[in-house]
């Protein structure tokens, strides 16, 4: 359950951002408030997920979890397509997502 609040900000976040790109710099309505709104709701999931998981740790697996997803909506919606290096970084990322989850005492698994 407690992945579960952090699932939830981690894509409250995805959202935000994905508007943000479409609010053309707030100069759109409608992209403008889901931006607003979708970033409220990735800081209150993420302050429920920190009744359960350390600080430090949520915020890694929020950020990290939180770029790959971005990056997959920025090539599916926006066309930004990573060169080789953005896909060794990401790659990194993800490595040490699943570090943290399978060998941290810290992570609440």
């Amino acid at each position: 359950m407690k992945y579960l609040f952090l699932v939830a900000a981690v894509l409250s976040e995805t959202i935000g951002t994905a508007a943000l790109q479409a609010s053309n710099q707030f100069t759109k309505f409608w992209p403008s408030v889901t931006v607003i709104i979708s970033y409220a709701l990735a800081f209150y999931f993420l302050s429920i997920t920190l009744k359960y998981i350390p600080v430090g740790i949520a915020y890694a697996l929020w950020a990290g979890l939180g770029i790959i997803f971005i990056t997959i909506v920025g090539l599916v919606v926006f066309g930004q397509k990573p060169d080789s290096a953005a896909i060794i970084g990401l790659t990194m990322i993800i490595l040490g997502i699943v570090v943290i989850h399978l060998f941290s005492s810290t992570s609440s698994h």
